[in-house]
């Protein structure tokens, strides 16, 4: 496979939007949901992080975004007693997300500058949450 170089790979993030290289899908918990549970929907759904919504008093439209649990935020809480954790004592707070049609560079500078590996991807238009883009998401528009 031929490199196309640094300055084409750059170029090539900033022309990208997040909308073509994220995983689509929620996936979802509320703030006390324990974490064996949430590391279960990761497994079942074979995902790396999982959305925490705050439904407040009432199921309806207005459901708060809460964080997000990642799988490295797990491996973290493994150290502990996992068992008596719940996800909204784990989850990165407040919600770091991008919006579908920012581009991956800017997604990108946003991993970084928070360490983190996963963001929220929400609706430009509605802004609620569509999916998720990873390091990982990123790493495959490189490698491509």
């Amino acid at each position: 496979m031929k490199s196309i170089g640094p300055h084409k790979t750059r170029d090539f993030l900033y022309a990208t939007p997040v909308s073509d290289v994220m995983t689509t899908g929620v996936i979802n918990c509320t703030p006390d949901t324990p974490l064996p549970v949430v590391a279960a929907l990761m497994a079942k759904h074979r995902v790396h992080a999982i959305y925490v919504f705050d439904y407040g008093a009432e199921a309806d439209e207005s459901v708060e975004l809460w964080g997000l649990v990642s799988d490295l935020d797990l491996v973290a809480a493994a150290y502990g007693p996992i068992e008596e954790r719940t996800a909204g004592e784990t989850a990165v707070t407040p919600l770091l997300f991008v919006k579908q049609d920012e581009t991956v560079a800017r997604a990108a500078q946003l991993m970084i500058e928070n360490s983190v590996s996963h963001l929220a991807v929400v609706d430009s238009r509605t802004s609620r949450p569509i999916g998720v883009l990873s390091s990982l998401d990123v790493a495959r528009l490189v490698a491509a």
